[in-house]
C-alpha cells in the first residue's frame, strides 16, 4: 500500500461544509472508496487544524489583508477566523501590520506573515553543499557554497561552520530549523539515507548530526520532492491533482503527485525512474545496475558525451558546457541535444506508469529550455499512448528549486508539530536528548 503524504494545495483540501462547491470533476462518478484499514474518523481537532492551515496559506499567497477579507476569500465564520488569528499570532507566524481606516465601517488591522521567521536550507550535492537563509515568503536572505568531501562528517563539519556564521549575521531573525534536500531517497521514519548512488553517504544520520551542532529541528527529504513541495508551498500548483515532477542534475530522480497526494511508496523509493534500465549494453549506474536511464538523461552524462566528442578538452562542468552549446558550439550543442533526446524518451515511461497531466523539469538543463525544451518535448510526445500529452514544464533552476523546497519541507512539517505545542513562538530550539518525531502525515502550512 503506498505511504501517503497531504501535499499543500488550497485548491484540494477544505475542511468546512459550504466553503466551497465541488466541480463536477472534484465529485466524480458514484460513491469515493475508502481504504478502511487506513482511513481515520474526522474530528474537530483535524477540521480546525485544516482550516488554520489554509488561513495561513491566504495569508501567505494575498498578504497584506484583513481578518474581514480573510473571511470573505476563506468562507469561514468571522468568528473562527478571530480564533485562528489569534493562535497564529501567538505562534508567531503571523504579525498585525498597518491600520486602514475606510470610508465605511471600522478600522481594519492589516496581516501578513512574520518577516523575523526563517529556516535554514541545505541542499547536498555530491561535489558541494549550498547553504541559504529563507524567509517564509521563498525569499533567499544568505546563499552560500561549501565544497564537500568524502568523508561525510568532515563535510558535516564545515557546514555547521558555516551555518554558525550565517545565524551569527542573521542575529535579528528566529531560525524555525534546518530543511535538508539530498540527491537520494530518504527512509520515511528514520530520516536517514536509503539510496543515494552519486553522493556515497549511505545510511549516515544527517539529521542527529546536525540537530545535536546546531540544536534545531531538522528534516530530510529526496531533492526531486523537495522542488515539488516548493511548487506547492509557494502557489504553483493550484488546481493540479496529477504531476510528476523530474529533477535532472548528477543523476535523474522523480517525484509523484496523484489525485492530490504525494506518494512516497511502501519504503520511500517511489519515483526512481532514474534506475529503470533502459539500456542493457550501457554504462553501469552507481547503482550497480547497466544502463540506467539517468546514465543517459543527466547532466552527468552530457558532460560525458561532451568528453567523447572532444577527447582533448579539459573537463568541464555542465554550466561551462551549457553555455558552449549558447555560443553554438557543435560538440556542445550535440552533447546536449543527446542528453534532451534520452530525456525526453525516458518521459514515456513516467506518462504510461502514471498519466499525469503535468510534467515538470527542474536542473541545470532548464537554463537553456528554449533550445532544448522542444528536443524534449517532440520524444515525449512521440510516444503517446492515447489522448493528449501531459503539459510539459519547468520549475525553474534547480539549485534555487532544491533550496525553496527544503525549505518547505522544514515549514511543513514544523507547523505540524508546533501546532501540537500550543506555545507562544521562540527560536525552536530542542531540548537536549528530546529529539520530536515527526510522522509524514501533515495538513501542511
Amino acid at each position: 500500500m503506498l505511504r501517503k503524504r497531504k501535499i499543500n494545495s488550497m485548491s484540494t483540501r477544505t475542511a468546512t461544509p459550504g466553503a466551497r462547491k465541488l466541480s463536477g470533476s472534484e465529485r466524480g462518478l458514484g460513491v469515493r472508496r475508502i481504504d478502511l484499514s487506513s482511513a481515520q474518523l474526522a474530528s474537530s481537532e483535524n477540521a480546525r487544524d485544516i482550516n488554520r492551515d489554509i488561513v495561513l496559506e491566504i495569508i501567505r499567497f494575498r498578504q497584506p489583508l484583513s481578518r474581514v477579507e480573510l473571511a470573505r476569500f476563506s468562507g469561514l465564520q468571522p468568528s473562527t477566523i478571530s480564533i485562528i488569528v489569534e493562535h497564529l499570532l501567538v505562534e508567531g507566524w503571523i504579525r498585525e501590520g498597518a491600520v486602514v481606516r475606510r470610508s465605511r465601517g471600522r478600522p481594519a488591522t492589516m496581516l501578513q506573515v512574520s518577516e523575523h521567521l526563517v529556516t535554514f536550507a541545505l541542499d547536498i550535492r555530491p561535489d558541494r553543499a549550498i547553504l541559504a537563509v529563507i524567509d517564509l515568503t521563498g525569499r533567499v536572505l544568505s546563499r552560500e557554497t561549501v565544497m564537500t568531501v568524502s568523508d561525510p562528517d568532515l563535510a558535516l563539519q564545515r557546514i555547521v561552520e558555516r551555518m554558525h556564521v550565517l545565524r551569527e549575521r542573521h542575529a535579528d531573525k528566529s531560525f524555525e530549523g534546518i530543511g535538508v534536500s539530498v540527491p537520494g531517497r530518504v527512509d520515511p521514519e528514520t530520516q536517514r539515507l536509503l539510496l543515494a548512488p552519486n553522493l556515497h553517504w549511505h545510511n549516515f544520520d544527517i539529521k542527529t548530526a546536525l540537530e545535536k551542532a546546531l540544536n534545531l529541528q531538522v528534516e530530510i527529504d529526496n531533492d526531486a520532492t523537495a522542488c515539488l513541495l516548493a511548487e506547492s508551498w509557494y502557489g504553483r500548483l493550484a488546481g493540479v491533482q496529477n504531476a510528476v515532477l523530474v529533477a535532472v542534475s548528477e543523476g535523474v530522480g522523480a517525484a509523484i503527485l496523484a489525485g492530490g497526494q504525494l506518494h512516497s511508496g511502501y519504503n520511500g523509493l517511489a519515483g526512481e525512474f532514474g534506475h529503470i534500465p533502459i539500456d542493457s549494453n550501457g554504462p553501469v549506474c552507481g547503482c550497480g545496475q547497466r544502463g540506467c536511464w539517468e546514465m543517459a538523461a543527466s547532466s552527468r552524462a552530457a558532460l560525458h558525451f561532451y568528453q567523447e566528442l572532444c577527447p582533448t578538452q579539459r573537463p568541464i562542468d555542465i554550466y561551462t558546457l551549457l553555455r558552449f552549446a549558447e555560443e553554438n558550439d557543435p560538440a556542445a550543442i550535440e552533447a546536449v541535444s543527446r542528453q534532451a533526446v534520452a530525456l525526453g524518451r525516458g518521459l514515456r515511461l513516467i506518462m504510461a506508469a502514471l498519466s499525469p497531466e503535468l510534467i515538470l523539469i527542474t536542473g541545470e538543463l532548464t537554463s537553456s529550455w528554449e533550445r532544448f525544451g522542444p528536443i524534449i518535448q517532440k520524444e515525449m510526445e512521440s510516444g503517446v499512448l492515447a489522448g493528449p500529452p501531459p503539459r510539459l514544464a519547468t520549475a525553474g533552476d534547480g539549485e534555487l528549486a532544491r533550496l525553496q523546497g527544503a525549505a518547505a519541507v522544514l515549514l511543513q512539517r514544523h507547523a505540524s508539530y508546533h501546532r501540537s505545542t500550543h506555545s507562544p513562538r521562540v527560536e525552536r530550539r530542542l531540548p537536549s536528548g528530546a529529539i520530536p518525531k515527526v510522522h509524514h502525515s501533515f495538513a501542511t502550512a
